[in-house]
């Protein structure tokens, strides 16, 4: 199995994963779909182990990301990138959307989008308000009435219906107990009872159990509409685009979808029948109510002369007497039975069954033959029991071979949006797609995106990406506190990561070198122990001397230790580092000056975030880009200005005097 073979999962599981999905195929492909909150259904899968797995089968293993703080502003990226997706299923399938070896595609799926937004920014709205209504396709989860009978055993139908296999000796009629029966191969009786489907051996399953054929198209209704609306989107005449070719590309082959769903609950006949049914007894008795009304209204004005014979004859012959009444009558009575009768026809037309000619039990008073309507009764019943199975049936074979199709389309357009909530996302931010280069990065006027508040642009260069004289492959980041330069370490950090993802980046303009990995070394937290920094130092060490590409992003690294010797080990990184010829490297650090004084050098590149001063609020002013080959003073300075004009008493005279020490 294709699922075992994967890092950290057994047979056990991959058994697990396959009963769940319905076979190992269908899992694979909701795992590469990204349906993350279907594979965390599974009895023992997290969350964060279901996105693991997905990402596993889509060839995403994350290896870029070589830290934990790489892994961290992956995240936050995609956090804000996502907030632009159209629908939930669109959110967690970019979950998926890692750093990959070979991002061209993704860029050239980003360029259409982007130009077509840029061409079309209301076609492109729309698009995305079409999409809200995606989801996962998913089946209704319930069991059926429905019992299959089979001499091959169909195990996977035992978890919805009950599954038979007939003993020796059995026949058909064994089974006439069960009110809805599907029976596969021989044996089966010559004409379905009511309720049964007959089947040949090798049907396709999805006709096996009609009713879930049908449930699934229904339960996924609102989602299917999205994918006719697409299609009928396609059927138009407007004048098209490459982008939205592509999406057109998915829906092939359902081009009458819109007409089949409109169709799914359209049960033609069986309506008729059903409402006849519903209202015989009532048509019936109000039949019988107007045949009396009539004959009764008729005879009001009626008249019979008899002469003193005819009289004398009544008395002696009452049978006589009878006979000239009905003669008199009679024409009254056959005329509002035949126009009663004839309603009875008109109302059962549609359904097939037949009007009986003796509709009435008796002429006068006028009764309804209770036989004959219930006859009636229970043929409409046969009629709407055998209809009901012949036309699920035909319905589940219009459906079954679009079942498949309309999951593969979901799931692309589910794909599709993610362009769609990209190209929102990068017109908001001000994004543009970065030219891929050796080695090094450039970035012109870059904004960090995710401050919280409006960013000031900085351009800065490393390696041989960078503008001529700033082409160091290696270079010390000086300044302020507060001044940015952690922020310009995760700015470079955001456009590695968002480039090697083929997506567009925060700036007017940048040059980024392919790498195998990010290694961004966070802050120590402190002065550490023997071991743990021995540790730490192994960890660096495997970093700076591994000759693959990579771009290391490292902030105050000498907190590991006391400053003099964490310069000195600091140093000794450095040079490791600059003898590879594929890593490019910034450390943000404040002993620049001990750094290079360790490293014996004086052409190590230094530059420097400087703070001018304070502004009328008492607020740093800093120029956010860095000054190449300056090191730049801290803010220690600044600071306790800062704390003289807002202490007072015996503080602020404390720091006046301690103000005066750094003159």
């Amino acid at each position: 199995m294709v699922l075992s073979a994967l890092p950290g999962v057994g047979e056990r599981l991959a058994k697990k994963i396959t009963e769940h999905f319905g076979g190992e195929d269908e899992a694979i492909a909701s795992l590469r779909s990204g349906d993350i909150a279907r594979i965390a259904e599974i009895d023992g899968v997290s969350p964060k182990r279901a996105l693991n797995l997905a990402r596993l089968i889509s060839g995403q293993s994350g290896s870029f990301l070589a830290t934990k703080e790489a892994e961290k502003l992956h995240r936050s990226l995609l956090q804000d990138i996502v907030a632009f997706a159209s629908c939930a299923a669109t959110r967690e399938r970019m979950q998926l959307m890692m750093p990959v070896e070979n991002p061209s595609e993704r860029r050239r799926k980003v360029s259409q989008a982007m130009k077509f937004e840029h061409r079309h920014s209301e076609r492109m709205k729309t698009l995305s308000g079409l999409f809200h209504n995606l989801r996962q396709t998913r089946f209704a989860n319930e069991r059926y009435e429905r019992v299959v009978v089979s001499k091959q055993p169909i195990d996977s139908f035992k978890k919805w219906c009950r599954v038979l296999q007939p003993g020796e000796g059995e026949t058909w009629k064994d089974y006439t107990v069960f009110k809805s029966v599907t029976w596969i191969g021989s044996g089966a009786p010559d004409e379905a009872p009511d309720g049964w489907v007959i089947l040949p051996k090798g049907t396709s399953t999805e006709l096996i159990l009609p009713e879930r054929t049908i449930d699934w198209f229904r339960q996924n209704i609102r989602t299917l509409t999205v994918v006719a609306d697409v299609v009928r989107m396609a059927r138009s005449k407007q004048k098209t685009h490459p982008f939205l070719d592509e999406m057109f590309t998915h829906v092939v082959g359902l081009e009458h979808l819109p007409e089949i769903l409109e169709s799914i609950d359209d049960q033609g006949d069986l309506e008729v029948i059903a409402e006849v049914k519903d209202t015989l007894w009532k048509k019936a008795k109000g039949l019988e109510e107007q045949v009396n009304e009539e004959v009764a209204k008729a005879m009001d004005d009626a008249k019979m002369n008899l002469s003193g014979a005819e009289l004398l004859e009544a008395l002696s012959d009452g049978a006589a007497f009878q006979r000239k009444l009905q003669e008199a009558t009679r024409d009254v009575i056959t005329e509002a039975m035949e126009k009663a009768k004839q309603s009875m026809v008109e109302a059962l037309e549609g359904t097939g069954v037949r009007c009986p000619y003796d509709v009435f039990a008796t002429q006068w008073p006028a009764k309804i033959n209770r036989k004959v309507i219930d006859q009636i009764d229970h043929s409409l019943e046969q009629k709407l029991k055998s209809g009901e199975t012949e036309h699920m049936l035909m319905l589940a074979k219009k459906l079954a071979p679009l079942r498949s199709r309309c999951e593969d389309a979901v799931r692309a357009l589910i794909g599709f949006d993610q362009w769609v909530c990209i190209a929102l996302w990068a017109k908001e931010r001000q994004c543009v797609l970065p030219e891929f280069v050796d080695h090094g990065i450039q970035i012109e006027e870059g904004r960090h995106v995710l401050l919280g508040c409006r960013p000031d642009p900085v351009t800065y260069g490393l390696g041989n990406a960078a503008k001529n004289g700033d082409q160091q492959s290696l270079a010390l980041l000086t300044g302020a506190n507060s001044g940015g330069k952690t922020t310009l370490l995760e700015l470079l950090a955001h456009v590695s990561i968002l480039a090697h993802m083929g997506l567009p980046v925060p700036a007017r303009s940048a040059r980024v070198g392919q790498v195998d990995s990010l290694h961004i070394l966070a802050k120590a937290g402190g002065t550490q122990s023997a071991g743990a920094l021995e540790q730490t130092l192994m960890e660096l060490a495997n970093v700076v001397s591994d000759p693959t590409p990579k771009l290391i992003l490292a902030d105050e690294l000498e907190a590991i230790t006391e400053p003099g010797a964490g310069a000195r080990i600091i140093a000794g990184m450095l040079l490791a580092a600059e003898s590879q010829d594929d890593t490019t490297m910034m450390l943000v650090t404040h002993l620049a000056p001990a750094i290079i004084e360790a490293t014996g050098r004086d052409d190590l590149r230094v530059d420097g975030i400087e703070a001018t001063g304070l502004d009328a609020n008492l607020e740093l002013m800093v120029d956010r880009t860095p000054k190449r080959n300056h090191l730049a003073r801290s803010t220690p300075e600044l600071i306790v200005k800062r704390l003289v004009e807002r202490s007072e008493g015996n503080a602020q005279s404390l720091f006046r005097d301690i103000l005066t020490m750094f003159d």
